[in-house]
């Protein structure tokens, strides 16, 4: 119930430090204060700060209490800390999503599919194409591969929602960890048509390639997603640790 309670309190905080309840270089309130206001434990506070601070929003103070660093992004904000869904990433940049799958098929993986995604040869998997839009203008082109083993039941309809939600609450998969690489590529055919591409602005895309692995350890998902530049951003919060020598 505490897990519960600190995540409560984490959503919260966030949601009013995003609606500038609590502005930039603002002090939240006390932890004493916070204590009573949540009704629970001095751990329990920390729990929910600690994620504040992971997440990029607030900074600890030592004997000056805990300081607001959020600020809003102008381009669509992705996180390198978290794993997010689509929907997720939409609702945190005050977006509209929808998806529209381009393909939908069965594979199975030979060496060539082996050396782009690391799964292994001869399993079965859906590779899945599709079209992210965020308030109608198409931003990211995905082309996913998914170990049919781990991810039994997918569906166009699915996939055109969100197969984490599927994932996590129909199959009970707990998803645990994703490695991600990210490079700059030349724009192919697919993305000019599908991204709506002007190659004299544009003829490279950023792509991010995800390997995501379950709670057994075991990499179900490989996931290139091509952004369209104008509309992508990623964002990490990193703290110095200093040399020992």
């Amino acid at each position: 119930m505490a897990g519960v309670k600190y995540e409560l309190i984490y959503d919260e905080l966030k949601k009013k430090i995003e609606a500038f309840e609590y502005n930039f270089q603002e002090l939240l309130p006390s932890e004493n204060t916070l204590i009573v206001t949540y009704d629970c434990s001095r751990n329990t506070v920390r729990r929910a700060i600690a994620q504040l601070v992971k997440a990029g929003y607030v900074q600890s103070l030592q004997g000056k209490g805990v300081r607001v660093i959020y600020e809003p992004q102008q381009q669509n904000s992705f996180t390198l800390a978290g794993i997010e869904t689509f929907e997720e990433l939409a609702k945190r940049n005050n977006r509209i999503p929808s998806t529209k799958v381009l393909i939908f098929t069965d594979l199975i993986a030979d060496e060539s599919i082996h050396r782009r995604t690391g799964l292994p040869v001869g399993s079965e998997l859906y590779y899945i194409q599709r079209v992210r839009y965020l308030d109608g203008t198409p931003t990211i082109l995905d082309h996913s591969f998914f170990l049919k083993e781990v991810t039994k039941g997918l569906t166009p309809e699915i996939a055109e929602k969100s197969i984490y939600h599927y994932l996590e609450q129909d199959l009970g998969v707990s998803i645990i960890t994703s490695k991600r690489k990210i490079t700059v590529e030349k724009a192919t055919d697919a993305d000019v048509i599908h991204l709506d591409l002007d190659l004299n602005e544009h003829n490279c895309l950023a792509v991010v390639s995800n390997q995501t692995y379950n709670s057994d350890g075991v990499m179900f998902e490989f996931t290139a997603s091509r952004h369209r530049p104008e509309f992508f951003s990623f964002q990490d919060t990193a703290t110095r640790t200093k040399p020992s020598f």
